[in-house]
């Protein structure tokens, strides 16, 4: 999705330039500047935030990551039963873990046999849309963009009604602070109707804000290990 410094630089002909806000209120931030200084102290902020949160991930014990993941996994069903009867029928976008993200595999082969229709992102085209292709426990992965396993070229490819997004970082207006591709923002805009689009990740990876740049796209809920984020 997209990238701080410890100041951000005004270049404009107001006498009192709308970023002096932030002197007064230090969350003050406009979501639509597109000041090009700005964008560049934004994306050197969300780089550096990016190495310490996962660096932070990294450190956690393989038991404590698999707390996590079964905390979520709760969450996620509790979700989708209230919200979509089960989701049963629906495309459901799920996940493969990486870079010691929430395992929710079991999850997926748990929906799976409650007749969800699971499918995983990859990327087919650098720079475009993420694809969406089916799969089952018994879908043979291949491996794909950044050497992560994907479903097969044969795989059926669809479009998901309900999507995760893992989270490196988090804030709690919905924003999501990704790896830095920007794919799953510019997926969400493509795609019409746009899904119902769910943030997980860890709760210690929440964040004040991550200074929202005009492509970021809010998403609809955000779950950790604690539940849905307020």
């Amino acid at each position: 999705m997209s990238d701080d410094s410890d100041s951000f630089r005004c270049q404009s002909g107001f006498s009192s330039p709308p970023c002096y806000a932030a002197e007064i209120a230090p969350d003050y931030f406009d979501p639509l500047a597109v000041d090009p200084a700005q964008a560049r102290d934004v994306a050197r902020w969300r780089k550096a935030e990016r190495k310490r949160l996962r660096a932070e991930r990294a450190a956690l014990s393989v038991e404590a990551r698999r707390g996590v993941g079964e905390a979520l996994s709760r969450h996620l069903r509790d979700l989708l039963h209230k919200g979509f009867d089960g989701a049963r029928g629906m495309v459901f976008s799920a996940y493969w873990p990486i870079k010691g993200e929430p395992d929710l595999r079991p999850l997926m082969a748990d929906l799976h046999a409650a007749g969800v229709l699971v499918a995983l992102p990859l990327v087919e085209t650098k720079a475009a849309p993420l694809t969406f292709r089916r799969w089952t426990p018994e879908t043979r992965m291949v491996r794909g963009d950044w050497n992560i396993p994907v479903p097969p070229p044969e795989a059926p490819e669809v479009t998901p009604e309900i999507t995760l997004a893992p989270l490196v970082g988090w804030c709690a207006d919905g924003y999501r602070l990704g790896y830095g591709g920007g794919y799953f923002d510019r997926t969400l805009a493509a795609l019409k109707p746009r899904p119902f689009a769910i943030g997980v990740g860890f709760a210690a990876a929440r964040l004040a804000t991550i200074y929202p740049q005009p492509h970021d796209i809010p998403l609809d809920v955000i779950l950790t290990e604690e539940g849905p984020a307020t």
